[in-house]
């Protein structure tokens, strides 16, 4: 009874998660972080391939936050360039995740971001909490 008492209680956080299309490994691999973390529920309004600026505006509208994958983001500039400049006319909170494996960010990402995560999902979990916040 306990379980479900708590269970209820959990906020389900909204995001949008920048996204190039269906299939791409870095947003796929980082969804399965989400599943997996515990005592963490949220809802993704990013639609893959659903990429034109209405559609996009839509999407991040509906968002408490913005994940932004910088490892997309030199593969698929314009349009996480796209994503990250409707956020902010939105003035939603963005928080950038590191490239798999790596340290280094984009300098313009970092600059904007409130925070900057790796990987680890307990990580994630807490700085996309820290960031809602502080609203």
């Amino acid at each position: 009874m306990f379980e479900e008492d708590f269970q209820d209680d959990l906020r389900e956080y909204q995001l949008f998660i920048s996204h190039n299309g269906e299939g791409d490994e870095e947003y796929l691999g980082f969804i399965q972080r989400l599943i997996e973390a515990r005592d963490f529920e949220w809802k993704d309004h990013g639609i893959p391939g659903k990429n034109n600026p209405d559609e996009l505006q839509h999407q991040i509208e509906n968002a408490d936050i913005v994940i932004i994958l910088s490892g997309l983001y030199s593969k698929h500039h314009d349009l996480i360039k796209t994503q990250v400049d409707l956020a902010r006319q939105l003035d939603k909170p963005i928080v950038l995740i590191r490239p798999y494996g790596l340290e280094e960010v984009p300098a313009e990402l970092e600059k904007i971001a409130e925070g900057v995560v790796g990987w680890n999902r307990v990580c994630i979990v807490e700085r996309i909490q820290e960031s809602l916040e502080k609203e």
